[in-house]
């Protein structure tokens, strides 16, 4: 008997594709880090994300999905973070998602949960205590995996800030001098 011959009960039931995006958004607070997790209707610690719209790129609308989510809206998308993918059942049938995560930096630090989509709360945490709170291995891979990415672009935004500092000092120094 060929697949398509086969009673309907016995087929593999047929998969749903979907894609969505994103963001690990970080800001520094003196000289610690820390990630923003969002808590879902299930409880669920994990990272900002939404579906891709028809002709948005996975970066915008990992940009879109952060603020729809988290209230923040003064974002910068710093780099890939990964992509993960799994399987789940809804209403009966079986999707297969695939999320592409972006590091994203912002400086605000007040966040407003969407109540309305099932975000319960938005939380600032340390990387540490960000890998032991997430929920889903998956997405603390992705945290993983976006330490070292989150590490290069607070260490270049200290060194900017560091030699502005350095030569407003030496400005200073020469006015004082003249």
């Amino acid at each position: 008997m060929t697949p398509s011959e086969e009673p309907a009960a016995r087929r593999s039931p047929r998969i749903r594709r979907e894609t969505s995006a994103g963001g690990v958004v970080f800001r520094t607070d003196g000289d610690k880090t820390l990630i923003l997790l969002i808590r879902d209707a299930h409880r669920n610690w994990g990272f900002p994300k939404g579906h891709v719209e028809r002709g948005e790129d996975p970066a915008t609308a990992a940009m879109r999905e952060v603020r729809e989510e988290t209230g923040l809206d003064t974002l910068d998308v710093v780099a890939p973070a990964g992509t993960i993918a799994w399987r789940f059942r809804f209403r009966g049938a079986l999707i297969h998602k695939t999320c592409h995560f972006f590091v994203i930096a912002t400086r605000q630090v007040r966040t407003t949960p969407q109540r309305g989509e099932g975000i319960t709360a938005c939380r600032w945490v340390t990387l540490d205590h960000g890998e032991r709170l997430i929920t889903h291995d998956n997405a603390r891979g992705v945290l993983v995996a976006a330490r070292d990415v989150i590490g290069r672009a607070t260490a270049k935004a200290t060194a900017k800030a560091t030699a502005k500092a350095r030569s407003e000092e030496h400005t200073s120094e020469l006015q004082s001098h003249l």
